[in-house]
């Protein structure tokens, strides 16, 4: 059985909410039926029993005559409160000392340290939340750029979620009365039109796929988009690189092979993570190092969103980065060519690319000019990702069950079309429902909870 189910719920759970280490202050959280009783144990000030909900205490944290620390205790009376429980949460001074008493305390007056993501847990059980807004507060926790910080938000307010409940209430009504005309089958009566029905499965099928489509650019905005620049020895890469982060991060040098590993760094083009990779040159190399740090380009490319394939534009005849590129076809990543070293030219080339749907981008990335012309190709590439929707999908847990949701849905059409009985056409409609209630939890697995709330940090 699941940690978390296992747990026993009447319990009251305590655990620091903030980050761990010396700060102004800290937050300590208590919630279950006897947080408040437990805390007012110890609280000195006002008696925390006899306030309103969402009021706030100033008093002192006392371990028998032992003032630990002064405090504000802000109260939650069940059921309104994050996790629908009874909760304080208690504002003490960021002491890493002074938190570990206060929770010693709390546990030696009958609470125990919570698990990880336990008040979320409690949160989803007593229905506050359901689970794919439970998932967007660990995404809007883990947010790090504002494309991410928007789609977590809308999903943690519910808007994935009211979609998702809608179709899933038009999928029921039809699927009662088409279970209603089993019960009437001798009479030949027909509660659900068979063309209604195939109407709404499709406009349905269209949104699902929609949803569908939004994850490539969803798992993007999520976790950044990789993105390599690539490229023979001394092309400019690492050049490039400081030049779109506007700092030297990487060592330039006029002697070929000075990058022999991978460099990472972020950049970020209107709230977008790109993570930047700057590789060692390709060729051959019997340099033992440089042949390690070749291999780890290749690998870097293999699983890269974009490739910033970097040649120089003053030496390069089209054939031979037509020839280059070629290299790249075996895989699935976004080619965009950049030629370089604009500076040694009297005049920018013409390169006819066949081998990528960009043509280059023409750039010295010494003296930084038409930098912005990189940025703005990026910018569009992704864009071009993005589905017409206020919805994005950025989960694989959710993403699996729409894709099953839709194959589902395709068997009700096939049903229809083939006229079979009304209880396969029940069954399909029925999958469907099921697959779109893995999503917001009115379907789970022990073993689903404790792989979700595992992850999240303690204390949330």
């Amino acid at each position: 059985m699941s940690n978390y189910l296992r747990t026993d719920l009447d319990d009251t759970i305590c655990a620091l909410a903030t980050a761990g280490g010396v700060g102004a202050i800290g937050v300590i959280r208590v919630s279950g039926v006897n947080a408040i009783k437990i805390v007012s144990s110890v609280f000195k000030g006002k008696n925390l029993e006899n306030v309103d909900t969402h009021t706030v205490h100033l008093g002192k944290i006392s371990d028998d005559e032992t003032v630990i620390d002064e405090v504000l205790a802000t109260v939650f009376i069940s059921p309104r409160s994050y996790t629908g429980e009874n909760s304080i949460e208690i504002s003490c001074h960021g002491s890493p000392y002074i938190q570990h008493k206060i929770l010693e305390l709390l546990v030696q007056k009958g609470a125990r340290l919570a698990k990880p993501g336990e008040f979320t847990l409690r949160a989803f059980l007593n229905k506050k939340l359901d689970l794919s807004q439970a998932e967007a507060v660990a995404d809007l926790i883990a947010s790090n750029s504002a494309e991410a910080h928007k789609t977590a938000m809308n999903q943690m307010r519910g808007g994935f979620s009211e979609q998702i409940n809608l179709l899933k209430e038009k999928l029921v009504n039809f699927a009662s009365l088409i279970e209603l005309e089993l019960d009437f089958s001798e009479e030949d009566v027909e509660f659900a039109s068979k063309e209604e029905l195939k109407k709404l499965v499709t406009n349905i099928q269209s949104l699902i796929h929609s949803l569908i489509l939004s994850f490539k650019y969803g798992n993007a905005i999520r976790n950044g988009i990789p993105t390599v620049i690539a490229g023979k020895p001394n092309a400019g890469k690492s050049t490039l690189l400081n030049a779109l982060l506007n700092e030297e991060r990487a060592i330039v040098s006029e002697i070929a092979g000075t990058t022999r590993d991978t460099i990472e760094e972020v950049l970020t083009i209107d709230g977008i993570n790109f993570r930047l990779t700057d590789t060692a040159g390709l060729r051959k190399s019997m340099d033992t190092i440089e042949s390690i740090g070749i291999e780890r380009t290749q690998d870097k490319i293999s699983k890269a969103t974009i490739v910033l394939y970097l040649f120089d534009a003053s030496t390069t005849s089209e054939q031979e980065l037509n020839d280059e590129l070629k290299t790249f076809e075996i895989h699935d990543a976004i080619i965009i060519p950049v030629g370089n070293k604009i500076d040694l030219l009297t005049h920018l080339p013409n390169h006819q690319i066949i081998r990528s749907s960009n043509q280059p981008v023409y750039i010295s990335s010494l003296r930084k000019e038409n930098i912005h012309a990189i940025v703005d190709v990026l910018q569009k590439v992704i864009l071009e990702q993005k589905v017409n929707s206020d919805i994005i999908i950025t989960n694989i847990r959710h993403y699996e069950s729409l894709k099953n949701t839709a194959i589902s849905l395709d068997a009700v059409l096939n049903a229809i079309d083939q006229k079979l009985s009304g209880d396969l056409l029940a069954f399909d409609i029925r999958k469907a429902i099921y697959h779109l209630s893995e999503i917001t939890g009115d379907i789970t697995t022990e073993d689903l909870l404790d792989n979700i709330f595992s992850k999240f940090c303690i204390g949330k």
